[in-house]
């Protein structure tokens, strides 16, 4: 289990990615644990060496009994950093991992590439936690949960009992009451009001238009108001917008900590070469000519660099688009291209019988049909060599 000992605490981490990747730091709300972030870790994860963790009382973290602070809980993940051996993060937190992300930006911006503050608040309801803090201590995490959980969620989505729903349903009950009324403490305590205008840290202030827990009037436009140069991002979401609008999260996630690259020919380059390996690139780069040069020039700096390199959809999820259209419109050749490819890489099989399912309902049976046998030939086996 990836455990460090963090001066006084003992905390449950996850690192993933490759460590030539910059390192983005995600924090979770009250009463929940780093798997909250599971959407975010798989969006963010080809660009970025995730590093989820629980914080301190929360999860697989050690609970330590007693009134939690701030700067106490960003100190841990300032520990953890350097347990890891890491010198700059970007950081996103929502709510509580929010106002850690606010205190880190304000006391330690030398580690900070960049902090996401969601949903979240520089002076929250002091009464309110306290109330939440006294109702766990006396009578555990069950009579608070229904409550919380109207917080976290909107109505309609907590109606549909989705799988994300309920799962955070059972991380909020299995929540220690002591390890939460020691961050409720923390909250209860926090007023960072007087330290927003002396932030220097790029800043995404994200806000939820259903968040009835810490609405934009009285947090986020504080925030927005206060942190020079902020950069704001409005959700159709409650509380939990991470989870509640996972993909317009990761979306603005990625277009605040990935701005285009400023040389779209060779960012389309590299995103090409990653779909179709270098040497398909090679090949095609090798048989260009006079006439033909501003052509493939075209190709790369605008399908590739400009539209293939948009964070908002991964590469898998591309190349099931570009498969379903061109096997829509018989462009058979593309289909043979990008299904060779893919099938190199992060396609199977299962996941081209399942385009072309969906292409013989809605663009008809013949192009299926055309499209399996490409497929099959592409699946079979090379035979053995003769000895």
């Amino acid at each position: 289990m990836p455990v460090l000992t963090l001066r006084d605490t003992v905390c449950y981490y996850r690192l993933e990615g490759s460590d030539d990747r910059p390192v983005l730091m995600l924090s979770h709300s009250l009463g929940q644990d780093h798997g909250m972030w599971d959407a975010q870790a798989a969006d963010m994860g080809t660009r970025f060496r995730v590093l989820r963790y629980d914080i301190r009382g929360h999860g697989a973290s050690a609970v330590s009994l007693g009134d939690y602070r701030i700067q106490q809980l960003g100190a841990d993940a300032l520990a953890l950093a350097d347990a890891l051996g890491i010198e700059r993060f970007a950081f996103c937190g929502v709510s509580l991992g929010g106002m850690i992300g606010l205190w880190l930006a304000a006391h330690a911006p030398e580690r900070l590439t960049g902090a996401v503050l969601a949903n979240t608040s520089a002076r929250p309801d002091a009464s309110a936690m306290e109330a939440r803090r006294k109702a766990v201590l006396s009578g555990g995490m069950g009579p608070v949960v229904e409550t919380v959980m109207g917080r976290y969620f909107s109505a309609r989505v907590l109606a549909s009992h989705s799988p994300a729903v309920e799962t955070a349903r059972r991380t909020l009950l299995a929540t220690s009451p002591a390890g939460y009324a020691g961050c409720c403490a923390a909250i209860r305590d926090m007023d960072m009001r007087v330290e927003l205008a002396a932030i220097t840290v790029p800043v995404l202030v994200v806000s939820g238009d259903r968040d009835i827990s810490m609405p934009w009037r009285g947090h986020g436009d504080v925030l927005a108001a206060g942190i020079p140069n902020a950069r704001i991002a409005h959700l159709h979401a409650a509380h939990l917008s991470n989870i509640e609008a996972p993909r317009s999260f990761s979306a603005a996630l990625a277009e605040f900590l990935l701005p285009p690259d400023s040389n779209s020919y060779e960012a389309g380059d590299r995103i090409r070469r990653a779909v179709l390996g270098d040497a398909h690139v090679d090949r095609a780069t090798a048989s260009i000519t006079p006439f033909t040069h501003d052509f493939q020039e075209f190709i790369t700096r605008y399908a590739w660099g400009t539209v293939w390199s948009r964070p908002g959809l991964d590469l898998r999820t591309r190349r099931l688009l570009a498969l379903g259209i061109t096997a829509s419109l018989g462009r058979w050749e593309e289909f043979r291209m990008h299904a060779a490819a893919g099938l190199g890489r992060e396609l199977e099989l299962c996941d081209l019988e399942e385009v072309l399912l969906q292409t013989a309902v809605y663009a008809g049976v013949p192009a299926a049909n055309t499209g399996f046998k490409i497929a099959s030939e592409l699946s079979t086996p090379d035979p053995p060599d003769e000895k």
